[in-house]
């Protein structure tokens, strides 16, 4: 007999291993630099740069990329910056062995910033990871079976889920984006900040489509020395090649914004009005798709005895893609800067899930929403500092249908965040945090790998009874009871008048050997 068989394609995630560790240096001022007198605000990210396994370990190297906002010498009343990197090399503990290649999930740094004196600083960040790991397994279904005797055979239709392409990609931003005219030409760029929002994406015709903003802040000085700001929501949509991929298929995925950069460039007037916004878009993605299959279950013949050998494997089917919303409003009491405050120039923050679960409405989100926003303080000296807190959230993300063995990938960003003053030292924070997920069940497949013959006891077969009367139980199908008395499922129908192969419980029919006949 011949096998006909099916390969299928399945993604394997890894556990995930969670590291935490320390990075710190001393940082000069560069000479061309004015003194610190006092650090306004610090920021750090995190760039990996290789990730690879030795032994038990993942050699995760980076590096953590800081920028530093500080008021210059009191004698001067202005503002400075700086930025660079502070390398690093981390060896990860990874108890289980990776599903297939290793990746950093997600990484972030909490950067702290001490003045040893005006011409050098301590940077110390806290650098945590989340490490998984991806790969692609086979499997091969048995969809029919051939062979020289007549065989009857039993399928069942299945839902399953199948990989069809998993990839790592890169989608490079390059867009401007032109001062209001109520704003100063730029003189020298003090801050620059990029952060991703509203992505938005979607599988097309052998590509996936995305559109979404670029939130762009620049804190900067005028020629004639004056400090001014702006902000805008720079818009960009593009394309990520990805053959075979059908519009009807499913798909998630993992973006993260580097190389960040913004420069600034002349207008048609030779003015330094425009701001040249570039940002590398790095994107995980897998791309599913579902399939209805008929899978051989069982197999007889009338002519000889067939032995299928079978084994268990796992699948997945989908239960639910869904993108879900929550809003965050929130009063913050902030007494320390009641009589301070006077205007904020700009919020900003990042969402840092540190729960999630599955309960009986669906899956469970709970974090934080780290929020830093900058303002403008009376004090005529140094008129501008920095306010950093967080705001806690808890979201359901709902399904319809819940198991406890269900698995999920769930992914959460900030759309929007605004700060509010609302008088008397209190502020307002509202925020949108976007997330989504990608929920399967597991399927249990009985696959035959195999089928041997023996021959048929024909005495045995001579001495069972020509016809059989049959009362129907609960349960009972008309394949399995024509396998049972060496018949054919045409046979039992011809012989009762049914129409249908369905049975009720209490039917009563007759069964005749395959070689027995009243006709």
């Amino acid at each position: 007999m011949e096998q006909l068989k099916k390969a299928v394609r399945l993604n394997r995630m890894g556990k995930r291993v969670m590291d935490q560790f320390h990075v710190d240096g001393d940082v000069n001022v560069p000479d061309a630099k004015s003194d610190m007198a006092r650090i306004v605000l610090s920021v750090g990210t995190v760039k990996i740069e290789d990730i690879k396994m030795v032994e038990n370990y993942a050699r995760v190297v980076g590096k953590v990329l800081y920028q530093i906002l500080y008021a210059a010498d009191l004698a001067e009343q202005k503002l400075s910056s700086l930025q660079g990197k502070l390398p690093f090399e981390e060896m990860v503990y990874v108890e289980d062995e990776p599903a297939g290649q290793i990746f950093v999930k997600t990484a972030g740094a909490e950067l702290t910033a001490v003045m040893i004196n005006s011409r050098k600083l301590n940077l110390k960040a806290m650098v945590e990871m989340e490490l998984s790991s991806e790969g692609a397994r086979e499997e091969e279904l048995t969809m029919d079976v051939e062979g020289e005797e007549p065989l009857y055979k039993k399928y069942r239709e299945r839902n399953l889920l199948k990989l069809h392409m998993a990839k790592k990609d890169t989608y490079r931003i390059k867009e401007e984006m032109q001062l209001p005219g109520t704003k100063e030409n730029i003189g020298t760029l003090l801050w620059t900040e990029v952060a991703s929002r509203k992505l938005d994406t979607r599988l097309g015709t052998d590509e996936l489509q995305m559109r979404g903003e670029l939130q762009v802040f620049c804190f900067y000085e005028s020629l004639e020395g004056k400090i001014d700001w702006v902000e805008q929501m720079v818009p960009y949509e593009g394309r990520i090649d990805c053959p075979g991929a059908e519009d009807t298929m499913f798909h998630h995925l993992y973006t993260e914004l580097t190389d960040e950069n913004v420069d600034v460039r002349m207008d048609e007037d030779g003015e330094m009005r425009i701001l040249g916004i570039e940002a590398t878009l790095e994107i995980r993605l897998a791309i599913y798709e579902e399939e209805k299959m008929n899978i051989l279950e069982d197999l007889y013949s009338l002519r000889q005895v067939c032995l299928p050998q079978r084994e268990n494997v796992m699948f997945e089917s989908l239960v639910m893609q869904n993108h879900s919303k929550c809003k965050i409003m929130e009063r913050l009491s902030l007494p320390e800067l009641k009589d301070d405050i006077l205007q904020i120039c700009h919020c900003s923050g990042y969402l840092q899930t540190e729960h999630t679960e599955i309960v009986k409405e669906g899956i469970l989100a709970e974090g934080v929403l780290n929020i830093c926003f900058l303002y403008v303080k009376a004090d005529d000296t140094i008129p501008f500092d920095v306010w950093q807190g967080m705001v806690p959230f808890s979201h359901i993300v709902e399904s319809n249908e819940i198991y406890p063995e269900m698995k999920y990938d769930i992914t959460g960003d900030l759309e929007q965040v605004s700060v509010s003053l609302l008088g008397s030292g209190e502020v307002e924070v509202k925020a949108v945090l976007a997330f989504h997920i990608f929920l399967r069940k597991p399927e249990e497949v009985v696959n035959i790998t195999g089928i041997d013959t023996e021959p048929m006891n024909m005495e045995e077969q001579e001495n069972a009874p020509g016809i059989t009367g049959y009362i129907v139980k609960k349960g009972d199908e008309i394949w399995d009871l024509a396998k049972q008395y060496s018949t054919t499922v045409e046979g039992i129908m011809e012989v009762n008048e049914l129409s249908s192969g369905e049975l009720k419980p209490g039917d009563k029919i007759l069964i005749f050997k395959e070689n027995m006949s009243i006709l």
